[in-house]
């Protein structure tokens, strides 16, 4: 049985990772920060399911949950984040500019590297890390996008530092996903419809099909994958 971290875990596509791998069996540690809806996914799946609250961009708070967290973890999924921009009003001084990228950076980047070198040690030989990313790196959406840019760029990083100890570390790069809280409500009729017709698929991405992708990653299939950034996305943004 395989010990699986996810971050961001209580909804989404956190959530549907976290029941992939619980449904294959594996011992799955779900955190986040907001304890209630956590504690509500974890004891749905029951087992060998257990949610650990804390605030994955907060440098104190992983630190103080790594008590709380399994001394060995055989998957770790980096999903915390989201675009802080639709929690925000839009910047008019140049201070809300700065703490509004600030916002996106912690959230999607800085999260990811906090809990990832908080946990690097326990990292057992033949591990994976899947960092979940956005089709936003490649077509741009302000800092939430280099963000995500920065999150691949250090995906390829951290493959070379831990590839000698026998762990891959890769990008999941998800286009829209419906059935997520992403858009917090704020996506209209037209705009939905644009983004699902501009995939060749003419059809969403599910959270299931992010968690898929990662599954695979995260398995026997995948040991010599390392340091790429997977496109899940309908081919609204192709590669080559």
């Amino acid at each position: 049985m395989r010990t699986v971290v996810v971050t961001g875990a209580a909804t989404g596509i956190g959530r549907a990772v976290a029941e992939s791998f619980h449904a294959a069996g594996d011992r799955v540690v779900l955190t986040g920060r907001r304890r209630e809806l956590l504690g509500t996914a974890a004891s749905e799946l029951g087992g060998a399911a257990k949610a650990v609250t804390f605030d994955a961009a907060d440098a104190a708070a992983v630190t103080a949950a790594l008590q709380e967290l399994p001394e060995r973890v055989d998957v770790l999924v980096n999903n915390a984040g989201g675009n802080t921009d639709f929690d925000r009003d839009a910047p008019v001084t140049l201070a809300d500019t700065a703490a509004a990228w600030r916002a996106n950076l912690d959230a999607n980047l800085l999260s990811a590297v906090l809990v990832t070198t908080a946990l690097r040690d326990r990292l057992a030989p033949g591990a994976s890390v899947v960092n979940i990313g956005s089709i936003a790196a490649d077509k741009g959406a302000g800092s939430y996008g280099a963000a995500k840019a920065g999150l691949a760029s250090w995906t390829v990083d951290l493959a070379g530092q831990l590839g000698p100890h026998d762990v891959t570390v890769n990008t999941v790069a998800p286009g829209y996903v419906a059935d997520t809280e992403f858009f917090r409500d704020k996506l209209d009729d037209d705009r939905r419809r644009s983004l699902v017709d501009s995939a060749l698929t003419r059809r969403p991405s599910r959270p299931h099909d992010i968690a898929a992708a990662v599954a695979f990653l995260a398995g026997p299939g995948a040991r010599q994958i390392t340091g790429q950034m997977i496109a899940v996305n309908g081919g609204e943004h192709t590669t080559r």
